[in-house]
């Protein structure tokens, strides 16, 4: 039986992996209106899952202005799909 991740299980940490496994890349201020978090909340969910390598974070400039663009790793990929299992499995009694 596939066991929760305790880095992945937190609500907006488990949101933020559920939006970026569906995009190839998503921008911090797209990840920070869907999740309605401040600046700093969103940048410590993201820099847990960065130090667990479950996502990449990425500057680069549009419209002359820097911006962050933040995807899932593949270790990141495998941890989220893992994390799922776990709960359906928590769902279904198995």
């Amino acid at each position: 039986m596939p066991e929760l991740d305790p880095i992945i299980h937190a609500p907006n940490r488990l949101r933020i992996c559920a939006m970026l496994a569906t995009s190839a890349e998503l921008d911090f201020r797209l990840l920070k209106a869907q999740l309605d978090v401040s600046d700093s909340v969103l940048s410590k969910q993201l820099k847990a899952l960065e130090d667990a390598n479950y996502i990449e974070a990425k500057k680069r400039s549009y419209n002359g202005r820097p911006r962050t663009w933040v995807s899932l790793t593949d270790l990141g990929q495998l941890a989220f799909n893992n994390h799922v299992a776990a709960l359906k499995s928590i769902i279904n009694n198995d």
